[in-house]
């Protein structure tokens, strides 16, 4: 008996439900982030830490489920931006807010640019204009973050507004995959 391979509308599912939960994440991920940002202790560094991991494996999950459709190799430098962020913000954590913001930054610049990508290769599948608005603003946060670093006020608490933002984008695109004409 032979498996049936998923087909483009069991893709657009699992997209809806991946971004339904990277939506949940970041909305959680944010309210922890805010109350703790003042300083870099334990939760604040595993929180930094995390938050790139877990867009690394949405971007796995999200790579396996669209393989019946092919997969935007956006995806595929998400997955390597995300473990490279992972490290240098465990390295940047011992030089201070400042570096963090720069790694932070650094990567929401790259990974920005990646989710532009892969969204614009899936516009027919509907609901990527809210994806194509979050990379364009993850470049502009990303850079946003850079020269903060280099202010005498650098905090981290703009991390949790970049998170949150990103997840009301995950959720408006969600509700909107594949229920979009190819022109929206």
């Amino acid at each position: 008996m032979r498996t049936p391979r998923p087909g483009p509308v069991d893709g657009i599912v699992a997209l809806r439900r991946l971004y339904l939960a990277r939506f949940a994440f970041a909305l959680l991920w944010a309210a922890l982030l805010l109350p703790n940002a003042a300083e870099v202790g334990p939760l604040t560094a595993a929180l930094l830490v995390l938050y790139p991991l877990v867009d690394l494996a949405a971007a796995v999950i999200d790579a396996r489920s669209s393989r019946a459709t092919g997969v935007p190799p956006g995806l595929y430098a998400t997955i390597v931006l995300g473990g490279f962020a992972a490290v240098g913000l465990v390295v940047a954590l011992g030089s201070g807010v400042p570096a963090v913001l720069r790694v932070w930054g650094a990567w929401a610049v790259l990974a920005g640019v990646a989710q532009l990508v892969v969204a614009l290769r899936r516009r027919a599948a509907g609901g990527q204009g809210a994806m194509i608005a979050s990379g364009s603003l993850s470049v502009v946060a990303g850079a946003s973050f850079v020269l903060m670093a280099s202010g005498g006020e650098a905090s981290l608490t703009g991390g949790a507004g970049y998170a949150l933002l990103g997840g009301v984008f995950f959720l408006v695109s969600a509700l909107r995959l594949g229920r979009e004409d190819v022109t929206g």
